[in-house]
């Protein structure tokens, strides 16, 4: 049992262990991750309730204690979370097979994905894929399997059962009246911790969206010119 230090009262405890080192582990990064861009551009008003969300849930995991579990009076909450999309649409002046070829061979990805380490082809259909954990908690790894392939058209994958956050994507691939490809590449996630997770997610995923766009730019660059844009950060 924990001790709210204010007022004396005990906190009971209601999240699991698990829970709670996610909480901490999440939350570190959070507040790092928000007061650090915060300093850098001033005027992003997301950046300050990032910092504040993890402080929040630095809190639930070293407590223990979910303040809106209680106010819930429920242990746990139950799992209504909703996906969250990423949509973005893009020309890309090189011909479409040209393009497909070149995402499909998925240990391409990091090349233009900021976030990505690595992408390990398993085999035909599956893959283990290595990110980056907000940039400060290290790596997460998942599975991820294709779904759904039209060669040329439509790549498809989802990551695989005991995935840290379950991620999902979809590149669809068209021939441009004017030319080039028009790519549309919709990223889709589902955050961890239930609805708080939803409630956490909303406040960052301005970045998060902001960091896929800019991969789709990435690509489209590295395919017309061939640089590696990411070489431009170090």
């Amino acid at each position: 049992m924990n001790t709210n230090s204010s007022t004396g009262a005990k906190l009971s405890t209601n999240v699991g262990k698990l829970e709670r080192i996610a909480s901490i582990l999440a939350g570190t990064a959070l507040v790092y991750q928000g007061l650090r861009n915060n300093k850098k551009e001033q005027g992003k008003k997301f950046k300050i309730p990032i910092a504040v969300a993890g402080g929040y849930l630095l809190y639930r995991g070293t407590t223990g204690h979910c303040d809106i579990y209680s106010a819930a009076g429920k242990g746990k909450l139950p799992d209504t979370v909703k996906n969250i999309n990423i949509l973005t649409v893009i020309h890309v002046n090189q011909p479409r097979m040209e393009v497909y070829n070149y995402w499909r061979t998925l240990s391409n990805l990091p090349k233009f994905m900021s976030h990505l380490e690595t992408v390990d082809v398993l085999d035909d259909k599956t893959s283990h894929w290595k990110a980056k954990a907000m940039g400060v908690l290290g790596s997460i790894e998942w599975d991820a399997e294709i779904v759904k392939e039209i060669e040329g058209e439509l790549l498809g994958w989802n990551s695989l059962p005991g995935a840290t956050i379950h991620n999902a994507g979809k590149v669809e691939f068209k021939d441009s009246p004017s030319g080039g490809t028009e790519l549309k590449v919709l990223i889709t996630y589902r955050p961890p911790f239930g609805d708080i997770g939803e409630g956490i997610a909303s406040m960052f995923n301005p970045m998060f969206e902001k960091m896929i766009v800019e991969d789709v730019k990435n690509f489209k660059r590295h395919m017309e010119t061939g640089d590696n844009p990411l070489n431009d950060d170090k």
